[in-house]
């Protein structure tokens, strides 16, 4: 899968974040992403799907990418994802 990175504009996003280019989300944008595993500025990434972050209420979902040979648990991909998901009521399915 390969992503484009793109700057947070209205939140400071402590993990890289972007989209995934022609795959069209719920809400008519292009599906994004957080990219975890990476402590440095990304412009694309190509790796794979590891979880999506479903929203209750919200009509969009997160999908979480991360480098091939990194794993997480459901835990620590919340606690780094929580900067923005602390609004959502939301929850992972691997």
């Amino acid at each position: 899968m390969f992503l484009k990175s793109k700057i947070c504009k209205y939140i400071h996003c402590p993990v890289n974040y972007g989209y995934v280019p022609g795959v069209i989300a719920p809400d008519g944008e292009e599906q994004n992403s957080y990219i975890l595993g990476l402590n440095y500025l990304l412009k694309s990434f190509k790796r794979k799907v590891i979880v999506v972050v479903h929203r209750n209420d919200d009509i969009e979902e997160k999908w979480i990418v991360t480098p091939e040979n990194i794993s997480f648990t459901k835990e620590k991909i919340m606690r780094q994802i929580k900067f923005q998901e602390k609004y959502f009521d939301s929850y992972i399915i691997m």
